[in-house]
């Protein structure tokens, strides 16, 4: 299970994947390429640009997103 304890973690819900980053809530200073990550097969996923942790609501999902 991923460790959720990183209060930089975000918790997104399933219904929100595909996840990307930046997402909607980063100001626009803090912005670097899209990238999508996979939190559905392991729970958590880390941008490789800036860092920020993504963590999913539940844990991980079998099959990957729906």
């Amino acid at each position: 299970m991923a460790d959720t304890s990183d209060a930089a973690a975000v918790e997104v819900a399933p219904a929100n994947l595909p996840v990307h980053c930046p997402n909607p809530a980063m100001p626009l200073w803090s912005s670097h390429p899209r990238v999508f990550l996979d939190v559905a097969a392991t729970g958590s996923a880390m941008c490789p640009y800036c860092g920020t942790r993504y963590v999913l609501r539940g844990g991980p999902r079998p099959g990957g997103h729906h």
